[in-house]
């Protein structure tokens, strides 16, 4: 794991200690390692590319996987962010084909499959990834992001400049990227809490989609889609057969397909813990693994006070699989001293978040390099409330369709007077009035500003602006179409909020630690499988996530197969109103004097913060504002 920066100087030259600089900026994410390599090139133009790289040795801990890496045989050069699990076999087969190795790593590996299949080995990897190539014989800068986007990839182009990094931050320290806000991204955060790929918080910096590739040739950019869920299903069986016997086998290949992916990801010259809670996703992480050969050491954050410790299931957990188990017993005061180091440490403004850099943290601390995950679960598996909720709001919405437009229209005017002013009432209001706006009732189930806030707390929204922070959500909704209710679900939450939110915030908080988090239950040949499968397969009313719980043959036990649903979750409803209290209030009744002034309304400020305080808005509205402002702050943002 890495983290990784270049510079393309169109008809100039890449300046060394510039070079420098950002790629130091990432030792956080790699501090076993560095390097940076600056390529000139004279055909067809003059042109200079630099690499650079900070490594987290993985795999290969000797010299022979320092970065950036040259390929002897093409003359190519690459700069690699992630891990490539099945890389042992990508290398077997090309050695058969006659290539040889001078390491064990699997950056060797990637770059030796691009030099000999060229854009097409990506077909062939299995893991987590941004990387970039430079094509030396063709004179062209090849980039790719992973299937699921678990690892980040950010770009940036000007007349004279390329940039591209593992994080944004980096890209705005090299001071060739104007710190303007990008209002599209605004729009993106206040409807949900993150921006939304390809677009961030800063103009002009674009995300590289999951499942794409990036060229640029000749200072002409062209982005191509390699993989989706969505077209995955399409070009599989759609007509899954529904008998207990076919059913049952092709649950039994779905179990090999999920042990293989979790087993996958043990591949480390470096020991690997697992992320334990106690919840069905890490339980089965761990019930897998526990059938191996040697004792699995597992980790628990808890807590003193009982109402946010979930010791009970976890500690239940690691004596069913006879695990080496290690708690992390952390005070409410630890974590409040942590919010301030989680705010820096923001690549971009997150209203989530905080609770994985804590976590991440700890986890550091007490010796763990690598760790396996169980984040993704809810989204394939259909855990959330939202796969019963969304498909009946579906169902409403088509039935309010058939009404009269002057129906419609009259419940609009008088929605707002006779129900309670809450979140939830705005969002049913909203499910009525907004209709065609929405583009698909999961985003109203997902947001946080309902579109009515979101204009009152905006001075100011375009056209332009209010197409561009659509437009991913419009892709979205077009190639979930064609699945069934609960994999149209499945589909949404896996490329908005997994993506935008929890994938985005697990790789800043825990590289901000230099630890790598691997997620086994979101292997995108897992993702194909599943989302071939009849939604309904995914839903029982006896029991939670049948499909994941089913992995494991009964090897659950039943206390944590049927515990309360709950995250690992932090009191910030309680601190807002007490220990935060003093610097949230000060920082959002005085917008009008910050980086956000002419952005926002200072009285829509001010009146989320009273809804608070009276509670009629959960804390997560005033505290997105909050993080916003502060982000904003520490990276000189403008409007």
């Amino acid at each position: 794991m890495c983290g990784i920066v270049g510079i393309v100087a169109k008809n100039g030259s890449v300046d060394p200690d510039l070079l420098d600089r950002a790629t130091q900026s990432l030792a956080h994410r790699g501090p076993d390692d560095s390097g940076t390599v600056i390529i000139r090139e004279t055909v067809p133009a003059p042109l200079e590319i630099g690499l650079g790289n900070r490594r987290l040795a993985i795999l290969d801990l000797s010299p022979l996987g320092h970065q950036p890496m040259q390929d002897p045989e093409t003359g190519n050069w690459i700069a690699y962010n992630g891990e490539i699990y099945n890389f042992r076999q990508i290398r077997e087969e090309l050695e058969r084909e006659g290539a040889s190795f001078r390491g064990n790593s699997d950056t060797e590996v990637l770059l030796r499959a691009y030099g000999r299949w060229g854009e097409s080995c990506l077909a062939k990897l299995r893991g987590m990834f941004g990387f970039a190539i430079w094509d030396a014989r063709r004179h062209k800068l090849f980039m790719a992001r992973d299937p699921m986007g678990i690892k980040p990839l950010y770009y940036f182009s000007s007349e004279r400049y390329f940039l591209f990094a593992s994080e944004l931050r980096t890209l705005l320290g090299t001071g060739l990227v104007p710190r303007r806000l990008d209002r599209a991204g605004l729009l993106n955060y206040l409807s949900f809490g993150s921006a939304y790929d390809p677009v961030t918080l800063v103009e002009g910096i674009s995300s590289l989609p999951p499942g794409h590739s990036l060229v640029w040739e000749n200072g002409a950019l062209s982005q191509k889609m390699y993989w989706d869920m969505g077209r995955a299903q399409q070009n599989g069986s759609r007509n899954v057969p529904a008998n207990n016997a076919e059913r049952q086998h092709i649950e039994e290949e779905l179990h090999s397909a999920l042990a293989e992916s979790v087993r996958l990801r043990m591949v480390s010259d470096v020991p690997v813990g697992v992320f334990l809670s106690g919840g069905i996703d890490s339980s089965t992480v761990t019930g897998i693994l526990s059938r191996g050969g040697d004792r699995l050491n597992t980790f628990s954050i808890v807590f003193r006070e009982a109402e946010y410790s979930e010791a009970e299931y976890s500690r239940l957990v690691a004596r069913t699989f006879n695990t080496e188990h290690h708690e992390l017993l952390v005070s409410q005061r630890d974590a409040l001293a942590a919010i301030p180091p989680a705010l820096t440490a923001m690549d971009q403004p997150t209203v989530d978040g905080l609770n994985t850099y804590f976590v991440s943290r700890q986890a550091r601390a007490a010796g763990i390099k690598v760790a396996l995950s169980g984040l993704g679960g809810d989204e394939l598996y259909a855990g959330y409330s939202t796969f019963h909720t969304v498909p009946r709001m579906e169902r409403f919405l088509q039935i309010w369709g058939l009404f009269p437009k002057t129906i419609q229209r009259g419940f609009s005017a008088t929605a707002s007077q006779f129900v309670r002013d809450t979140d939830q009432s705005r969002k049913l209001t909203a499910l009525a009035t907004e209709n065609g706006n929405l583009m698909h009732p999961y985003f109203l189930s997902r947001m946080l500003f309902t579109p009515q806030l979101r204009s009152a707390l905006l001075s100011s929204i375009g056209s332009d602006e209010l197409d561009r922070s659509r437009t991913a959500l419009g892709e979205c909704v077009s190639r979930a179409m064609n699945l069934d209710a609960i994999n149209r679900v499945s589909y949404f939450e896996t490329r908005c909020y997994m993506l935008n939110t929890l994938l985005r915030d697990t790789d800043m908080m825990s590289m901000a630690h230099g630890l790598e988090v691997r997620v086994p239950l979101i292997d995108h040949l897992l993702a194909e499988k599943l989302i071939g499968l009849p939604g309904a397969w995914k839903i029982d009313r006896q029991m939670p996530k049948p499909m994941l719980v089913g992995a494991l043959r009964g090897a659950l036990p039943d206390r944590v197969i049927h515990r309360p649903k709950r995250g690992f979750t932090l009191p910030f409803e309680h601190w807002l109103r007490d220990e935060l209290r003093v610097d949230v209030e000060t920082t959002l009744l005085n917008i009008a004097g910050g980086p956000l002034s002419g952005i926002l309304n200072a009285s829509a400020v001010e009146n989320v913060w009273g809804d608070f305080q009276h509670g009629r808005t959960s804390w997560s509205r005033p505290w997105s504002l909050y993080v916003l402002e502060r982000w904003c702050e520490l990276h000189s943002m403008t409007a």
